[in-house]
């Protein structure tokens, strides 16, 4: 799936549905270190291939980046190529308004808490670091965060911060991504603690040598396996209910019983019989038209007990 440019050119964008979700959803997000480093956004995505980004990085790695974004408030670096972040078009100038100043500053002091801030940031950006938090080092003093200076600040207040290792926050941003598409904390019991990653484009997610899901390069989101739809199942996840044997790749409307409301369009579902998992697979609606519809295709299946 090509996941379509979502242009957000005036302040009306703070409010499209993609964004407001988003606001709403990194509020279950939470950062690996005690320590966190703020950045503008950049113009290309995923940011970490911008030339900005990549300068920064030389510094910042094995501490948690979030990088602050308008419309879409903040962005934590582990869901930079997750949609619909990597897909929007906007000015990257950090000439922010009141409005946008505003809504940015509140996700990132609902993130951050009480943790210390390394704010590399000038602009609007600074602003609403400003206004919003206290513990801020600012490590930009002179309006350029890619000059020599500002970069050699950079790396001095990051040296006094405590770093992890990469394989220490892999499944954070592993489970980062399963709570944000999935809409609940309880989402991290798909990706334990011995949770192993192979592929890389496509990833694919093993437990105990089982692979449960795959980590699409495209969108940043999981699409499952069987063994992930039990988990969904016992955890109360975008359950999909039935009564009859699948014979086909495509439940209709007609056949669901009944589903959880929670449940948007091109969500992730599992489909449960008597109790039992018999398929996972893509909703095309909304958990009350997967109900309420007397036509129609509503759960696109992808694996099914055979």
């Amino acid at each position: 799936m090509k996941n379509a440019k979502i242009p957000c050119i005036t302040e009306l964008s703070l409010h499209r549905p993609e964004v407001v979700r988003w606001q709403q959803r990194m509020q279950l997000l939470k950062p690996y270190t005690d320590t966190v480093v703020v950045l503008p956004c950049s113009m290309k995505k995923p940011y970490s291939q911008s030339k900005s980004h990549t300068l920064f990085r030389k510094y910042t790695k094995g501490l948690q980046e979030v990088i602050l974004t308008s419309p879409f408030g903040i962005c934590p670096r582990e869901m930079e190529k997750t949609y619909p972040i990597q897909s929007y078009d906007a000015s990257t100038t950090g000439d922010w308004s009141d409005e946008e100043i505003k809504t940015s500053g509140k996700c990132l002091k609902d993130y951050v808490g009480d943790r210390k801030v390394i704010a590399h940031v000038s602009g609007g950006y600074r602003a609403a670091c400003e206004e919003y938090l206290d513990n801020v080092v600012y490590t930009c003093t002179d309006g350029n965060t890619r000059s020599n200076k500002s970069l050699e600040n950079l790396k001095i207040a990051v040296k006094k911060a405590d770093k992890v290792s990469q394989s220490k926050h892999r499944i954070h941003d592993l489970q980062s991504i399963a709570r944000y598409q999935f809409n609940t904390k309880k989402a991290d019991k798909l990706i334990p603690e011995n949770t192993q990653t192979r592929g890389r484009f496509n990833t694919r997610i093993l437990v105990d040598k089982t692979q449960i899901a795959t980590l699409h390069f495209e969108t940043g989101l999981y699409t499952l396996n069987l063994p992930a739809g039990e988990i969904l199942k016992e955890e109360k996840i975008n359950r999909v209910f039935i009564n009859f044997d699948l014979q086909s790749n495509t439940l209709f409307t007609p056949g669901i019983d009944d589903a959880d409301e929670n449940i948007i369009p091109n969500d992730e579902v599992v489909i449960i019989n008597n109790d039992e998992v018999v398929g996972v697979g893509k909703s095309t609606m909304s958990g009350k038209e997967l109900v309420e519809s007397t036509k129609g295709v509503g759960v696109k299946i992808r694996h099914q007990i055979k």
